[in-house]
């Protein structure tokens, strides 16, 4: 009989699971920021932020939790509602995310 153990993940690879999480779900300019581990939950809370070359992070869209085996996604925030978010920021920061591009 053979036995299979999963390993706790490390705070990078939980960071990666959920950068995977975001592009099989929306654009490039959404990204996963640094993971911290969440004691009370048992988890690690990844923040999902907006970004743009030439600007930076614009600002926090959503959340995702990563199980600390097996680096599945246990939550998230509402896809729509980090578009809704992320739309938000975007109209505020529109003429230096331009401004970038030229």
């Amino acid at each position: 009989m053979t036995m299979q153990t999963t390993f706790p993940i490390t705070a990078l690879q939980a960071q990666a699971a959920a950068n995977l999480f975001l592009s099989e779900h929306l654009p490039d300019r959404f990204t996963a920021d640094q993971a911290q581990f969440n004691l009370q939950g048992g988890c690690w809370h990844v923040p999902v932020i907006l970004a743009y070359p030439g600007v930076g992070a614009l600002g926090g869209v959503g959340e995702i939790w990563v199980a600390t085996q097996g680096a599945t996604v246990i939550f998230h925030t509402p896809v729509e509602e980090m578009w809704t978010r992320a739309q938000h920021l975007y109209d505020a920061h529109r003429d230096a995310i331009e401004a970038a591009f030229l």
